[in-house]
């Protein structure tokens, strides 16, 4: 672990973005992925959005970069193409939107009750707690008390 002295006083072990604590001494491509709805690809187009290095710790960031790092956060869904946003065709908007952080959280909660309320196969499963893509179920992810095979009475 680098020592305070290393790292300089205006060193920041913390930073706080959409709604999200954000580890200061990751690299700056790999802490922002803790915020929801912003993985590595994300990340990268961030970076470069913003003109920051990806290998920087994030802890390093002044508080105008923090500032300017939140906008690109918040205008991802202008600055790239179509197909990099994790919500196209948004069903109540019909917008292109890229969703994050809390934000994100909720909106995928409604789409699952919306699923329950109109009681097709996807939210069915959702309300079991089945698999719910298809995936083999009978063998694999179970969950409850017995577990094991089961052996035929002869």
């Amino acid at each position: 672990m680098a020592n305070d002295k290393e790292l300089g006083d205006d060193f920041s072990y913390m930073l706080r973005m959409a709604d999200t604590d954000i580890d200061g001494l990751k690299p700056l491509g790999t802490a922002l992925t803790a915020v929801r709805g912003v993985g590595d690809r994300t990340a990268a187009n961030i970076c470069t959005i913003t003109g920051f290095d990806p290998g920087m710790k994030a802890g390093h960031l002044d508080p105008s970069q923090q500032e300017t790092l939140k906008e690109a956060i918040e205008s991802y869904a202008q600055n790239v193409p179509l197909w990099m946003l994790n919500r196209q065709r948004d069903l109540e908007s019909g917008d292109e939107l890229h969703l994050s952080g809390q934000e994100l959280k909720l909106t995928h909660q409604d789409d699952i009750t919306r699923l329950r309320g109109i009681k097709c196969y996807r939210g069915v499963r959702h309300a079991g707690g089945h698999k719910v893509r298809g995936q083999r179920g009978r063998s694999n992810g179970r969950f409850g008390l017995t577990l094991g095979v089961q052996r035929k009475k002869s």
